[in-house]
Order: structure tokens, then sequence, then C-alpha cells
């Protein structure tokens, strides 16, 4: 199989817990990122509807002249679907921007009003997506948010031990949203390739486990089958099931596993050049005068 499964897979979060980069350098590592060999992983730069301003303030001391196309950023909207249109108009209002994404929080039960402010304001182009919170009521949300164009996200870490959903949990979104024909991506806790136990005791799941996963739901499985490959922590077995997979049964699994989010795009690369699922970038010829 080649690169397919990872296409535009990392969305650039660095700007979010844990990695808390400032604008300054987030900024400048997400362009080294496009610049370089692995630029068709990378997704849209992610920034909170709150620091839209400071992310044009630096984009605006950048040289007119420069030829860069327009930055490609997702918004998240965590103030919900009211907040929607004043977070589309500051990224619309400059032309250094390009609004890829906008990802907006609902409270349980508003999953419906959130995708009509998507409705109401997303430019053509731009994906929409709706972020279901946990627990009661979220089969209800997903329903609702099923044909609605848009697409939805799930939380998959944090910084407690609460914040991430376990095999069991997540397998069952998983299955409800590959049931309802509902596209989605993830965010925060997805840090490595392989379900792991981090020093702090979080169990985090792998971003290949999910891929695998939503794979075998595809395939008509269930939220055991999804819950069993989500814990699993052998890294070789689940590269090898990764590696199983054609050219069309990844593009079938990433039509539903859009994208995640992530504070480091080079760590999860590089956990997949370690498990042999990506060659190691080639290094640069040395220039000689």
């Amino acid at each position: 199989m080649s690169g397919a499964l990872y296409r535009k897979l990392f969305d650039d979060a660095a700007l979010f817990p844990p990695g808390n980069a400032p604008m300054g350098e987030a900024l400048p590592a997400h362009r080294a990122h496009l610049a370089g060999p692995r630029a068709g992983y990378v997704g849209p730069f992610l920034v909170a509807d709150a620091r839209v301003a400071e992310l044009r303030a630096v984009l605006g001391r950048e040289p007119e002249d420069d030829g860069r196309a327009p930055l490609a950023v997702a918004v998240t909207v965590p103030g919900g679907a009211g907040a929607v249109g004043a977070a589309v108009d500051a990224v619309l209002a400059d032309p250094a921007l390009r609004l890829a994404g906008v990802e907006v929080a609902a409270a349980p039960g508003g999953a419906r009003e959130a995708a009509g402010a998507l409705d109401s304001h997303l430019p053509g182009g731009a994906e929409g997506f709706v972020e279901v919170s946990r627990g009661a009521g979220v089969r209800e949300d997903l329903e609702a948010l099923a044909g609605s164009g848009h697409s939805t996200k799930f939380r998959t870490g944090g910084l407690t031990p609460e914040a991430h959903p376990g095999e069991d949990e997540l397998a069952e979104l998983l299955h409800a949203a590959v049931a309802l024909g509902l596209p989605f991506k993830c965010t925060a806790g997805l840090h490595h390739a392989v379900r792991h136990t981090t020093r702090e005791g979080f169990e985090q799941h792998g971003f290949l486990n999910v891929l695998l996963a939503t794979g075998a739901l595809l395939d008509g499985g269930g939220s055991g089958d999804a819950a069993r490959i989500l814990a699993e922590r052998d890294g070789t077995t689940v590269a090898g099931l990764a590696a199983g997979l054609t050219d069309g049964g990844a593009e079938e699994v990433r039509g539903r596993f859009r994208s995640f989010g992530t504070c480091s795009v080079t760590e999860p690369l590089e956990d997949l050049v370690v498990l042999g699922a990506l060659p190691a970038p080639r290094p640069r010829r040395a220039l000689h005068h």
C-alpha cells in the first residue's frame, strides 16, 4: 500500500495543548512542513477563533511579495453555533488566509443547531465539523448530523485520564458514525500510531488503530471488532494490518476518518517510519560551489 492512508491526515494543532506552541513558532514550523518532503501528509493549520486576529497580525508582518498561496486554516469554535458567523468572517476578511474548515462544539442535543450555523455561514470549499459531547444523547446528535453535509468530530483525549474514551466507548462512536454514513475527525490524544500508556498513566488510542477499526467497520464488523483493534498494542501487528490495505481500501477509510488534530506533525510521522509504514525522508543533497 502507498501513503494513501495518511494523505492530509495530520492537521497541524501546534497551538493547542499539550504543545501550546507560540504563534511565532507554530506558523514558521507549519510553513516548513509544507515545504518539506512530507507536505502531502499535512492538513490545514488549526487555530481557535479567539486567536485568528493574532494569526492575522503575524501574517501581516510577512513580505507582501513572497508569492505564497493563502494559508489554509481550519478554525475551531468552542463557543458553539452562535459564534460561527464571526469566526468565518474573521478568516474571510484576510486574503492571506483560506478557510479550509470550521469545527464547532455542540452541547448535548445541540448538533442540529450547530449544523444549521454551518449551513448559514460556511463558504463553498470549506468543510464543516460538529464536535459532539460524550455520554447520553450522543447517538441522537450523530443522527441529527447524518445527511447534513457536515461531518462530526470526536474528542479522543485531553489533559486528564477521564478525557480519554476507552476502547468500547470509542468503538461505539465509530460504529455509529460508519452506520450513519457520517464522516468524522478526531482531536486530542492521538499522539502515537499505536495504543499505549503515557508516563502520566493516560491510556491513549493509536491513530493507526483508529484507521484500522474504521476499516473493519466498513467491512461489516461490529463495535466489538472495532474495540479489539483499538485495544491492540503490538506495533508489528498493527503495522502489518495497515500494510494489508489496498489503495482502494485506504481511500474508503479516509472517506470516513477525515483527519485528526495533532500538536506535533513530526512525531506521528516518525512513528510510521519506525513501524515501516512510511519510508524515511531522503536527506537533502548538499550544494557544492
